[in-house]
């Protein structure tokens, strides 16, 4: 699944100060729902917020950073350049793409790209540091409300993990390829059932902290009712999504149990057999329409006795619900957009308030110039 923050360096520019040695800065681009931002750095402003990272998280990112070179500079250097860019553009996405979310979720991390600031830092176990309650200590949940979101986005990452496995899975032709593919579906499921659980934790305690006097994170930010209530039911899509995968699973083995034992007994009959049975009788091929007769044999159906027609019907509801699940992950998707949306015109709203108070002071000012210049005339 993509990051919900796509982040690159497609360019790079050498600047000139007044006073000083030009230096080559990098224009880091950042695609937002709604609009695409971009930033100047320079390869310091790299180091500086990599020490922080370090020093806040208790462990450097994924990639490393480019190497310093002591005897080259990129001004004037077209290569070195290039070849700097490239390697902090794959520093920033290994950060943005990670599973780990510490260091997105840093002060250093949101202050380097002029995000919003509120989120809390991680430790090097990756537990929260700041404000956390005796209740949240002991049950390990996630009670900021930005790593929660990071935490679920990683949660549908593990979901749709295990869902491409299985389907690979089920595409498999050899029985080792079959066992492989669902362990790690199994192990992607798990973890994303280990998510939910410290996202429902979590939520448990932001419900608490937003409704007490006292919060629980963030210096006394709180989220509202409606918020609280979106994310709980992004949380039970997902324990939905995760039954329903487990059951697939299931199934699966199941059905290969059923196949196997079907082949060594030889329980089900081929199209020789059944010719056989009803051959020399009249009631081989029945003539015209049968009231409350058995539905027409398919090419799926055909070859398969009873319990496989059973196993295929149950595949086939399976298949439903699948698409049930991915149609109602699309239309989460589109309220989370809707959110967003609502988000961003809040912010629009107040920066057009704030140009109206500044339109509304430059007119007083005017209309004071001119009563001066009318009584000098």
């Amino acid at each position: 699944m993509a990051p919900a923050l796509a982040i690159s360096i497609p360019s790079a520019s050498t600047a000139s100060p007044p006073e000083g040695k030009p230096y080559t800065q990098y224009h880091v681009v950042l695609q937002l729902p709604l609009r695409k931002q971009e930033i100047k750095k320079r390869y310091t402003d790299f180091t500086n917020v990599h020490d922080a990272l370090v020093s806040q998280t208790g462990q450097p990112p994924p990639t490393p950073l480019p190497a310093k070179s002591w005897f080259r500079r990129t001004v004037n250097n077209e290569g070195l350049t290039e070849e700097r860019r490239q390697g902090l553009e794959k520093y920033l996405k290994s950060i943005v793409e990670a599973d780990d979310a510490r260091w997105r979720s840093s002060s250093a991390w949101r202050s380097f790209l002029n995000l919003p600031s509120g989120s809390s830092t991680l430790n090097a176990n990756g537990s929260l540091t700041g404000h956390t309650t005796k209740k949240q200590e002991g049950t390990g949940g996630i009670a900021d409300p930005n790593q929660w979101l990071d935490v679920h986005r990683s949660l549908k990452d593990h979901i749709q993990r295990a869902r491409q496995q299985l389907k690979q899975r089920e595409a498999a032709t050899t029985a080792q390829q079959q066992h492989s593919l669902a362990a790690e579906a199994k192990a992607s499921l798990v973890r994303a059932a280990t998510s939910i659980a410290q996202l429902d934790d979590g939520l448990r305690s932001i419900t608490t902290a937003s409704k007490g006097d006292e919060a629980g994170w963030g210096g006394g930010k709180k989220l509202g009712d409606g918020e609280i209530r979106r994310r709980r039911d992004l949380l039970g899509a997902a324990r939905n999504e995760v039954e329903g995968l487990e059951g697939v699973l299931r199934s699966m083995a199941t059905k290969n149990v059923g196949t196997s034992s079907a082949a060594q007994t030889g329980a089900v009959a081929s199209a020789g057999d059944r010719a056989e049975l009803w051959k020399g009788t009249d009631a081989a091929k029945p003539k015209g329409r049968v009231l409350g007769g058995p539905l027409k044999e398919t090419d799926r159906t055909r070859e398969l006795d009873n319990s496989g027609v059973l196993q295929l019907q149950q595949q086939v509801m399976q298949e439903q619900d699948e698409d049930v699940l991915s149609l109602g992950k699309t239309v989460a998707k589109l309220k989370d957009m809707g959110i967003m949306i609502n988000e961003e015109l809040t912010i629009q709203n107040e920066m057009l308030g704030m140009l109206e108070e500044d339109t509304g002071r430059v007119q007083g000012k005017v209309d004071v110039a001119r009563n001066r210049i009318k009584k000098i005339s």
